[in-house]
């Protein structure tokens, strides 16, 4: 019996709901859900418009770096150095400005710091072979040391002639009153998904995490690839520290702080697979909004805030759980 191409489509898009329904991502997505239908009735705060758009302008930072910290974990490498690339970057966009020069010089020294920073790293890792813990670990230390050393371990708050302009970057609501930062998420979001399921690029990212030996005997440029993978992802902590530099008003060394954790919290919990191979931009966002969720309900329902460790850490087991049990089920 012949197939129409109405039924074929209608299979391929039966065949990708099913797949989404039963992919963590789902899950964790259905799990943010719930928490803000209960918050939202437990407490009397939760559910305000000045709450909410907290929550949508905060998650933005996490969910802008575990975009290109997906990309990274697809090809099974790790990024431990993003919150100190944010920092740096932070620092010598703050500099720069304050030094008299304009917002487009200090956004452009920002991201050629970030670019640098990546470079470097994917060198290391896809050139001399050198394991991407290490080289991303001694990152996390030099960047910060560098932006110590850079603003003398000192907060600066002012931003030169374009002051106002950087505080309108990243405080400020253009369109239909949602926060500047929620809107770039959104447009880096939907460019990240389209690399990953629409170019060669993005079929190269996965091929590596797949089987990276394969990868390099069916011709991909595994190492080119993965240094602009690196490239990527120190570029969005640029960009993330841009922004949060804008929506705070000031720089200090400790800014990304421990971010890393919660990117790579982010990436995993929202699908990404340590082992590489899988993950998604949607998921980078998913897995980001369950943390701020988490973050933003201790303190609205009276739980001492040092438990946020604790809560995120379970929600990481958690979802490797998820993944080994589904990843058992298929192989039987």
């Amino acid at each position: 019996m012949a197939i129409t191409l109405d039924q074929t489509i209608a299979q391929k898009q039966r065949s990708r709901l099913s797949e989404f329904v039963g992919s963590q991502t789902f899950w964790v997505l259905i799990a943010v859900v719930l928490a803000c239908i209960f918050l939202s009735f437990a407490t009397d705060s939760f559910a305000t418009a000045k709450n909410l758009y907290n929550i949508t302008r905060n998650v933005t930072f996490v969910a802008i770096i575990a975009l290109g910290m997906t990309l990274v974990i697809i090809t099974g490498g790790i990024d431990l150095s993003v919150g100190s690339v944010l920092c740096l970057c932070s620092m010598v966009l703050a500099i720069t400005m304050n030094a008299g020069y304009s917002i487009e010089i200090g956004i452009a020294a920002a991201v050629g710091t970030a670019l640098l920073v990546g470079a470097f790293n994917g060198v290391l890792i896809a050139y001399l072979d050198f394991p991407p813990f290490v080289v991303t670990l001694g990152m996390l230390s030099v960047a910060r040391s560098l932006a110590m050393v850079a603003s003398n371990n000192t907060v600066v708050f002012q931003f030169g002639p374009d002051h106002d302009k950087l505080l309108a970057l990243g405080g400020g609501a253009w369109l239909f009153g949602i926060a500047n930062p929620v809107l770039y998420m959104v447009i880096l979001a939907l460019l990240t998904g389209f690399v990953l399921r629409w170019t060669r690029f993005g079929r190269y990212v996965f091929a590596i995490g797949g089987n990276e030996h394969a990868a390099t005997l069916t011709g991909v440029p595994v190492r080119r690839i993965k240094v602009i993978v690196y490239m990527i992802s120190a570029l969005s902590a640029g960009i993330a520290g841009i922004v949060q530099t804008g929506w705070l008003g000031a720089v200090t060394t400790n800014i990304g702080a421990g971010m890393e954790l919660q990117v790579i919290a982010a990436a995993v919990i929202g699908g990404a697979n340590l082992a590489g191979g899988v993950g998604t931009a949607f998921g980078a966002l998913v897995g980001a909004a369950l943390i701020e969720v988490i973050r933003n309900s201790l303190g609205l329902l009276g739980i001492n805030a040092f438990w946020q460790g604790t809560f995120i850490g379970g929600a990481i087991v958690l979802a490797v759980l998820f993944d080994r049990i589904r990843n058992l089920r298929q192989s039987e």
